[in-house]
């Protein structure tokens, strides 16, 4: 039980776990179900982090889902094939934490569905050689939502509003974190250890212009994922491995304002049952419509479709010159921050079937324009004039005009070029589309118990971190890897702060 304190601590426990997300939730349940007294404490008004707006998968080798389907597959071939995904970032890897991830994730996602989470799969994602991205239904909100009924069945004691300062000492030891709850200074001593899984820092601007000052402007995705736990391990001298490895700047469709009522249904297994059966067992285009109905991601436009003709404007209209670079810096500096993609109906019809897609979007395999049609009505226009289009847009239609016969009038006079001219009505619009580091991939130096390490290599006693604050080194490319890595780092730092794990 978390009890008030002796010796004018307001708060303790025997592990506090800072971070309400994925990893923090993973871990505060691991730490009560071994025994402990656990605090968790989140600074937002609640519970999710970034696994709540994440894509929502998780990849593993040798599942249940896998032998279903006859597909042979070992952790050995897992952790192989991460140095395919890894690509010229290979070298910079810690493979004694890619070895715990491949070795630990299968267990996880079989605790993950012993929690009540329903997942379908495996997906095929190359360069994998096999099926292994297994997805969360209906969304990501399913892992926040049954978390936070196992973190309560076990007893974890969870305080919103709560933000870390700094950490408490005792010699060289931590004891405990100095707590901002509720506007109110508060001690909250840990006996027996302290786990940061406060997310990455692509918030953190400061963080970022440490290693990529280009990116220090560029918003985050999760606006609130400002480095704290990174911020408080550097303090205390630990290093942050591979901090330039940022995804980013990437341009991702905003999120829907309102929530329908099928995004708004609770996970509940009466739900995820029926979707899990349906999609394990027919065509998965009878369930596309329905599937990307319940997605929370924020999916991104792929390259293909501006490198084929499709222009960038801003919120005035006026074209967007990239010139080579990302065309995420460029949307950067923009008013707003922000663009439309502007193209014509021969591109609509396009980018309508395989294998031009609008975005990828995992489980459903691809997003096609017909699918933002039906799906995404707030960033879809349409009309039969350019002047039509800005006016449903906002946009100024004799600057639009000017941006369309500007970048026509450049494709008529290319000698060669793979772009083509704007021309066909009606003319479409997707946006606004936003240019934001989706996540930072440097973590906090790390021993394989999870326990932070100071410049020298040594554990920090009493502190331990998870997800992307403890990522460590650890290179995770492609989808369904960060989640692996919060949940299952998670899972482990709780235990062995608890001290219910020995290895």
């Amino acid at each position: 039980m978390v009890a008030a304190a002796a010796n004018g601590a307001a708060l303790e426990a025997d592990v506090v776990v800072v971070g309400g997300g994925g990893s923090g939730l993973a871990a505060a349940i691991a730490a009560a179900e071994s025994g402990a007294a656990t605090l968790l404490l989140e600074k937002n008004p609640r519970l999710g982090g970034t696994t709540g707006l994440s894509i929502g998968s998780i990849t593993a080798a040798g599942t249940r889902f896998q032998k279903r389907k006859g597909i042979k597959d070992t952790p050995d071939e897992h952790f192989a094939d991460m140095t395919l995904l890894c690509g010229p970032d290979a070298a910079k890897d810690n493979l004694e934490l890619r070895r715990i991830l491949v070795d630990n994730v299968p267990d996880t996602l079989e605790w993950l569905i012993s929690l009540g989470m329903r997942f379908f799969g495996p997906m095929p994602e190359p360069p994998h050689r096999k099926p292994r991205m297994h997805n969360i239904l209906p969304n990501s909100r399913s892992y926040i939502y049954h978390f936070a009924r196992a973190a309560r069945r076990a007893g974890v004691d969870i305080r919103l509003n709560a933000r870390a300062e700094e950490p408490l000492l005792d010699g060289s030891g931590v004891v405990g974190m100095l707590m901002n709850i509720d506007g109110r200074k508060i001690d909250v001593r840990a006996r027996r250890g302290v786990v940061l899984a406060t997310g990455d820092y692509s918030a953190g601007r400061d963080i970022k212009a440490m290693f990529d000052p280009a990116l220090a402007e560029v918003d985050a995705i999760n606006a609130t994922n400002t480095g704290d736990g990174h911020r408080i391990g550097h303090a205390l001298g630990a290093p942050i491995r591979n901090g330039e490895l940022m995804n980013g700047p990437s341009l991702r469709f905003r999120a829907p304002a309102k929530e329908t009522l099928l995004r708004r249904l609770p996970p509940a297994q009466w739900l995820t049952l029926p979707m899990q059966l349906a999609l394990m067992n027919l065509p998965i285009a009878v369930f596309r419509p329905l599937v990307l109905s319940f997605m929370t991601t924020y999916l991104a436009p792929e390259p293909a479709m501006l490198a084929a003709g499709a222009v960038l404007v801003n919120k005035t209209g006026e074209l967007i010159d990239y010139d080579g670079t990302k065309p995420g810096f460029a949307v950067a500096r923009q008013p707003g921050k922000l663009a439309y993609i502007i193209f014509d109906e021969t591109l609509a019809q396009k980018f309508s079937a395989w294998p031009h897609f609008v975005s990828t979007a995992p489980g459903v395999a691809y997003a096609y324009v017909p699918d933002y049609r039906r799906t995404r009505k707030d960033i879809y226009h349409q009309h039969t004039t350019l002047d039509g289009l800005a006016r449903s847009i906002g946009l100024s239609a004799d600057q639009l005009q000017r941006s369309v016969a500007t970048h026509n009038a450049a494709i008529t006079g290319a000698r060669t070029t793979s772009r083509s001219a704007l021309l066909q009505p009606p003319f479409h619009a997707l946006g606004p589309v936003l240019s934001w580091v989706v996540l930072t991939d440097g973590g906090l130096a790390v021993s394989a118990r999870h326990e932070v390490l100071n410049a020298d290599g040594v554990p920090i006693r009493g502190l331990f971190a998870a997800g992307a604050t403890g990522q460590g080194g650890l290179v995770l490319a492609g989808h369904g890897h960060h989640l692996g890595w919060a949940f299952t780092s998670g899972r482990r730092a709780g235990k062995i702060a608890a001290g219910n794990l020995a290895h």
